[in-house]
């Protein structure tokens, strides 16, 4: 079905993306590609569509695949028909119902007689049956515009099939609908994912680095499992490995001891048997050219040994090098923030809410604000931050500080270095040199410090916003996240996870990621209907 070759890939500036990609996907295989964020899924799934082309090895494709992309925005223009590739088919068919048999029309239809019972059927499965053909994809939400294009898998029945990130925009009923597609189809699947539900649903993981990809043939439990297991010898080779080099500087300094004992006592013997001078300089530098080839070899095995260790600790995952430390002092469990007796909120003539909302938060709590995609969760968040009045009911605030983490971390001042956005969320007054230990704590080295925040990845932004926090005096009561797993690749959603862990104050979050909802400890929700 799909062969790759030791793939090799170079970015339009020639600089190497990735290379030794080798991948066999057999017919109604189905596959996870998971990796960091900038490692080349994406691209690598492009290339298998010829969209780009390799600079080396050999690329050997069964079947044309279908591929849903992570971007739709170059499809706004089309229709739903014309982005399903369904527009010229169906006119043909219908002319022909209607009388007009042209040689053309049964050309184009090609024997398809059924393909508007398919697309009616597929689109009533991943429930836009309120949807037309010949709407715009400009008009739909981006969970809309991500089932119009799975419902073009029905459609078409392709023997393979690439997805990058199907989940992302997918509210969690249609995500349900996914995860029940991905076990049913029978086309093969090809699958870049962050999503640990979905990823459970595949039978083999492949982790793609920059230099090859490793197969694991299990689900992503099984992965984890793999990986904790990989994680242990590591870090027992890395002890190792440091108890080694203690004992190679503890001989080093015994020899020198001993080698120093052994010449004052020879210099001493020969003084008193009058050994000539010329004979005594000869002895002194026979003496130092052996400690000095002991010393050398010594040298070179601590050498070797600290040079392995670096590397080992090179190889930890990066969550094991990272230090948290909110300053919690002021939050007070289960201190009153927030009252809401009967509120909603009007927009034009209309209440948002079919019922008026009551509900209060307290400070510890961890809550999940759930919601289908117009249910006015964006509303509520701005009446709760305090950016809307409440129209209808009372709210009484009792929050001090909230902090609202969007998708896009829109926290962060694009126009600003790495450093000097540090800076500007450093109230306690933190000296220079703290400030950066601190950035080094979230992976920031000397080398990121005079970056632009415009040029941070989506991992990046997150780990320098948890830093900035970690900068103020005091904790916020509370942090409010939207979507936070939505840009992330595995590794940042597991760093993110940590770092809320070990925050005590109140936690509202907006996720359609059950796996990180569960792993963050949501205690309660709140469902707008």
């Amino acid at each position: 079905m799909l062969i790759l070759q030791n793939i090799t890939y170079t970015l339009p500036n020639r600089d190497l993306l990735f290379s030794n990609i080798s991948l066999t996907l057999n017919p109604q295989d189905k596959i996870a590609l998971i990796g960091k964020n900038g490692v080349g899924k994406s691209t690598l799934l492009r290339l298998i569509n010829c969209e780009v082309f390799p600079i080396e090895g050999k690329l050997h494709l069964e079947a044309h695949p279908y591929y849903l992309p992570q971007v739709y925005g170059q499809f706004n223009h089309l229709t739903i028909a014309e982005a399903l590739g369904v527009k010229e088919r169906l006119a043909a068919f219908h002319a022909i119902l209607a009388g007009d048999g042209s040689e053309e029309n049964y050309a184009m239809l090609d024997d398809d007689w059924t393909i508007e019972e398919r697309c009616e059927a597929a689109l009533n499965y991943w429930q836009l049956t309120d949807l037309q053909l010949d709407q715009k994809l400009e008009t739909l939400s981006g969970g809309q515009k991500t089932r119009v294009l799975l419902a073009g898998i029905s459609i078409h029945e392709p023997l393979l099939v690439l997805m990058d990130e199907p989940s992302n925009h997918l509210d969690t009923a249609g995500r349900e609908l996914l995860y029940q597609f991905i076990q049913s189809t029978s086309s093969s699947l090809l699958i870049v994912s962050h999503d640990r539900k979905l990823l459970n649903h595949l039978p083999v993981i492949c982790e793609m680095k920059k230099d090859g990809i490793t197969t694991y043939g299990g689900n992503y439990d099984f992965y984890r499992e793999q990986k904790e297991i990989e994680l242990k010898a590591l870090n027992q080779d890395v002890q190792n490995k440091e108890v080694s080099l203690r004992k190679a500087r503890k001989k080093k300094r015994e020899t020198k001891e001993r080698q120093q004992k052994l010449d004052s006592r020879g210099k001493k013997k020969h003084l008193k048997s009058g050994t000539p001078r010329i004979m005594m300089n000869k002895l002194k530098n026979d003496a130092e050219n052996t400690s000095s080839k002991l010393k050398n070899l010594h040298n070179k095995k601590i050498d070797n040994i600290s040079q392995e260790l670096r590397d080992l600790r090179a190889s930890l995952p990066e969550i094991d090098k990272m230090k948290f430390g909110f300053e919690d002092s002021a939050l007070h469990r289960g201190k009153v923030l927030l009252e809401a007796e009967g509120i909603n909120f009007n927009y034009g003539k209309e209440s948002i809410w079919e019922e008026d909302l009551s509900f209060h938060l307290l400070s510890g709590q961890r809550l999940a604000l759930k919601g289908l995609n117009g249910s006015g969760k964006t509303t509520l968040i701005k009446l709760i931050l305090g950016d809307f009045d409440t129209q209808i009911g009372k709210l009484k605030r009792g929050i001090n500080r909230s902090v609202y983490i969007d998708q896009d971390y829109s926290l962060l001042d694009n126009s600003l270095k790495l450093y000097e956005q540090a800076q500007a969320f450093n109230t306690s007054h933190l000296q220079e040199h703290e400030v950066k230990i601190r950035l080094s704590r979230f992976l920031f080295g000397k080398e990121d410090w005079d970056k632009s925040c415009s040029a941070l990845s989506g991992g990046e932004r997150m780990r320098l916003i948890l830093c900035c926090l970690t900068l103020s005096k005091q904790a916020p009561d509370l942090i409010v996240l939207d979507e936070p797993t939505n840009n992330l690749d595995i590794q940042n959603i597991e760093i993110l996870t940590k770092a809320i862990n070990q925050y005590k104050g109140t936690l509202l979050v907006v996720s359609h990621d059950e796996r990180f909802l569960e792993e963050i400890n949501i205690e309660s929700e709140i469902v707008l209907t």
